[in-house]
């Protein structure tokens, strides 16, 4: 403030506060202002605000398994297609769609079937896990959405198109167990590799206006291992499909 040759008044004048709202920034230190009112205090000292809140920005730099989490959308619909085909092109080891119907997959990424053949020749995993089209969970939430494109058309479609690849083509696909229909309906998981988009579905939302994060795996027990221990425990009791 010396610096700066701003008085407490003047300081607060500046940044629209009152002067005793300055005067308690001084006599505390441990008191951290809202954060408009620290971008502009900086701004009027021409300081960072590590200088003067440092305890403000180490609490906003991510660490541990908070630094799985890439981005946070809160339509899945906002999260770009490219974000999808960059993981989908990316991704060496396994594709894991373990989305209700994975229907959007076919619309929103182009050549998508001869996409994942490519993958399974140079030796990727790929996996679907879908709803049982004619299970209660799917006939209950067609009921819930109640849109002119129901769940078992759209799970209909996704087979329909996994049939086209063909048996040689090594994709697995399984319909989760009766018994865990209601937890694969609330939980989108799709990984590739050690990145992960996962899809709480809210209420009597469909899939693309529930919210979405990105994950990036960083250590044991973070939020991605979570999300995918979660997903193969449904694979590992789910039913081969017949394509």
């Amino acid at each position: 403030m010396s610096d700066a040759q701003l008085s407490p008044r003047r300081l607060a004048s500046r940044i629209g506060v009152a002067p005793k709202t300055v005067e308690r920034w001084l006599a505390d230190a441990e008191l951290v202002p809202h954060a408009r009112n620290r971008i502009d205090a900086c701004q009027a000292l021409k300081v960072d605000e590590h200088m003067i809140w440092p305890k403000a920005v180490q609490e906003r730099v991510k660490s541990g398994h908070d630094r799985e989490l890439v981005q946070a959308y809160p339509y899945r619909s906002a999260c770009p297609s490219t974000v999808w085909g960059d993981l989908i092109e990316g991704a060496d080891e396994q594709i894991y769609l373990a989305g209700y119907t994975n229907y959007f997959l076919w619309l929103e990424q182009p050549a998508f079937v001869e996409t994942l053949r490519k993958k399974v020749d140079a030796g990727c995993r790929v996996r679907f896990l879908l709803g049982d089209p004619d299970g209660e969970v799917t006939r209950q939430r067609e009921t819930v959405e109640d849109v002119a494109l129901s769940v078992s058309t759209r799970v209909r479609i996704t087979l329909e198109h996994l049939g086209r690849l063909g048996v040689a083509s090594r994709v697995e696909s399984r319909f989760s167990s009766h018994e865990d229909a209601v937890n694969h309906v609330s939980l989108s998981v799709f990984r590739f590799d050690q990145e992960a988009l996962v899809t709480p579905h809210l209420a009597r939302l469909v899939g693309h206006d529930s919210p979405l994060l990105h994950l990036r795996r960083h250590g044991d027990g973070g939020m991605f291992d979570r999300f995918a221990e979660h997903a193969e425990e449904l694979w590992s009791r789910g039913v081969p499909v017949s394509l």
